[in-house]
């Protein structure tokens, strides 16, 4: 891919001109997208948490170190998230999903909004904020209560963690499994706000690119972009609601 990208429009154009023709899609989606609505990346918590390292506190044995401090950092993730809505890029992406027979969304994100922008054929690959579980007996469950004490404890006396997917902890087998089927028989794969670093999106898009049209959405390029068929660059809540646009317009 040279260096200087084709303008975006011209390859939203193209990208939906490809895309009219193919039945299945897969999107993924990492942190960009949802810091168009107001939510900080992983580390971009500032002030009082700039002197954590969010891989001490989001690990099993940082919780266990201390489970107080750990919830303290997830309660101040939460409350920003709670006041969070989703932007014309997640709703665009819950109307792509009604253009493909065959369509999965797979988020890196831990925050809901996708499902608050409708989307329904989704795999949260982290987990999410709004779930515990309970770390006697792993049951889980949603729950989206502002917490006053920490740290916080099932009604059975045990403690409870946010149900999402730490440092040192393995995916949940199933939806890798179904995530990998996914890309495998996907025609088309949208990488969107993600820089692709993550095991889970450099592994699932180097499957992708034996078979499927692959395309990235970001602010800027990053070292999986030169390995795309299509390089979008700008805010993916500009751009992806212009390539739906130009799909619903070539759609029958």
């Amino acid at each position: 891919m040279n260096s200087t990208p084709p303008p975006a429009n011209s390859q939203l154009q193209a990208l939906a001109s490809d895309l009219a023709r193919k039945q299945s899609l897969v999107v993924i989606t990492g942190a960009g997208i949802s810091a168009e609505s107001g939510i900080s990346t992983f580390r971009g918590i500032d002030g009082y948490w700039a002197r954590f390292n969010p891989q001490e506190l989001a690990s099993p044995e940082g919780f266990a170190r201390d489970p107080e401090l750990v919830w303290r950092w997830y309660d101040e993730r939460r409350r920003q998230i709670l006041t969070a809505q989703p932007n014309p890029g997640h709703r665009a992406i819950a109307e792509l999903e009604k253009h493909f027979p065959e369509f999965l969304l797979i988020t890196q994100n831990v925050d809901g909004l996708h499902a608050q922008a409708s989307s329904k054929k989704l795999i949260e690959i982290h987990g999410s904020i709004w779930r515990v579980r309970c770390m006697r007996s792993g049951q889980e469950w949603e729950n989206r209560e502002v917490y006053e004490q920490f740290p916080v404890k099932c009604r059975c006396g045990a403690l409870l963690r946010p149900a999402v997917l730490w440092f040192g902890e393995s995916y949940q087998p199933s939806l890798i499994s179904r995530a990998q089927k996914a890309v495998n028989s996907a025609e088309a794969v949208l990488v969107i706000g993600t820089s692709g670093q993550v095991w889970i999106v450099s592994g699932l898009l180097a499957q992708a690119r034996q078979n499927a049209l692959t395309a990235e959405f970001n602010l800027e390029q990053t070292e999986t972009s030169h390995s795309v068929n299509y390089l979008i660059l700008g805010p993916s809540g500009q751009t992806l609601p212009q390539l739906l646009s130009e799909l619903t317009q070539l759609s029958p």
